[in-house]
């Protein structure tokens, strides 16, 4: 993603790979980042929140190379720019993609 211009960090290249989810959500909210995932974990806990921010985008994809992952990422980075800076939860798959808007309702 930094090859294409993005602002990216990888927890792993700042010697965090195993903070726990809370402290993963609040550190993106304190920088302004979106969360990248395959962990259902994130959504769950920011559905349960309350919170409108950090946005979170899960992949539920069924290759996890990451040319793969970026060719379906970069059309959804795209079309919904202004989503993930107002707050959403996004689940990417295969063929479409789901957009949850945060703070999420309980009806």
């Amino acid at each position: 993603m930094r090859n294409d211009g993005y602002d990216a960090i990888h927890l792993r290249d700042e010697g965090l790979q195993t903070l726990p989810d809370d402290n993963i959500i609040l550190k993106a909210k304190d920088e302004g980042r979106i969360i990248l995932t395959f962990d259902l974990d994130f959504g769950e806990l920011l559905a349960f929140s309350g919170d409108s921010l950090p946005s979170v985008i899960i992949f539920r994809l069924e290759k996890a190379n990451p040319d793969y992952v970026l060719s379906k990422l970069n059309p959804v980075l795209e079309e919904c720019q202004n989503i993930l800076e107002d707050g959403a939860i996004i689940t990417i798959k295969d063929k479409n993609y789901r957009v949850r808007y945060l703070p999420v309702k309980n009806e």
